[in-house]
């Protein structure tokens, strides 16, 4: 067709594409074309505008790299993530729930015995973790890999440091009665990295940028649905404003404050220190 203007277009494009050989990428990319172009009728989006648009999605691109997924953290802020999550991942009552990925989990990160210290030098408070794992009829979960990562008391995870060690991070597996323990260091609240484009859009829609404190959990094991979440720490500020809205009830508890003196594992503290419990419940695979 030729000379189509802003309301014929749309149907054209999508004439376009009607021979897609994929049927499912024929019905993503025909929604998206739609979408996109009654999004940019509804605004009446400007030459300026739509420029400003690519030069975000292009600096978006240039400050991902193999330590920071700013494309990620945009879905997050966006909450287009937890849109997915939620959607995909709907589970019977008592499982789990999941939650967002984030932008700072590492493949290959390091495996630790069971009650290791993951700290590995991360600034915090010392936190001894007991974690169990079972399957939706309560049974135990035998030898279930789980990966721990978590931000420092400064706020910032080992790979921002950018001197390549592992630092609140690790992997570990269950023994038999689908137990995990481990030392780390205090959850602490923290503010996303705002130095990018997506912190001048929070700055440009008045959003702050803090995350709730939490410990991030991603669990595998033969039999089961994988499971990605967080642990929320209790009486948190931003519990009710997390900036990737990734928070749920079910996995906000507490973590209990000690005086110096013997942690769980019969080690001595010399300085106060936490204690976090919880129970990991996987959805069977389909």
């Amino acid at each position: 067709m030729r000379n189509v203007d802003e309301n014929t277009i749309t149907q054209e494009v999508l004439e376009r594409i009607a021979n897609t050989p994929n049927p499912r990428v024929k019905e993503i990319m025909s929604a998206l074309i739609r979408h996109l172009h009654d999004f940019a009728r509804e605004v009446r989006l400007t030459e300026a505008e739509w420029f400003e648009g690519i030069r975000f999605l292009t600096d978006t691109g240039h400050i991902t790299d193999e330590k920071r997924q700013e494309f990620i953290l945009l879905s997050d802020v966006l909450g287009l993530s937890m849109l997915v999550i939620a959607q995909n991942h709907r589970k019977p009552a008592g499982c789990t729930e999941a939650t967002v990925f984030g932008p700072f989990y590492i493949a290959n990160a390091p495996e630790y015995p069971l009650g290791a210290d993951l700290a590995q030098g991360a600034k915090g408070e010392p936190c001894y973790v007991q974690a169990t794992v079972r399957g939706p009829d309560g049974e135990p979960v035998p030898r279930a890999t789980v990966e721990v990562w978590q931000a420092d008391a400064a706020g910032f995870y080992d790979v921002q440091y950018g001197g390549g060690e592992h630092r609140a991070r690790g992997v570990l597996r269950a023994d038999d009665q689908g137990r995990v323990y481990f030392k780390s260091v205090l959850a602490e609240a923290y503010p996303i990295p705002t130095d990018g484009p997506v912190g001048r859009m929070l700055d440009a829609t008045a959003r702050h940028p803090w995350r709730p404190a939490h410990m991030h959990f991603m669990v595998d094991a033969p039999g089961y649905e994988r499971l990605i979440t967080h642990v929320f720490r209790d009486g948190d500020r931003y519990l009710d404003s997390d900036a990737v809205f990734g928070v749920r009830s079910s996995l906000i508890t507490t973590w209990d404050r000690h005086e110096a003196g013997l942690m769980p594992d019969g080690a001595s503290s010399a300085v106060p220190f936490y204690t976090l419990k919880f129970a990991f419940v996987l959805n069977r695979s389909k």
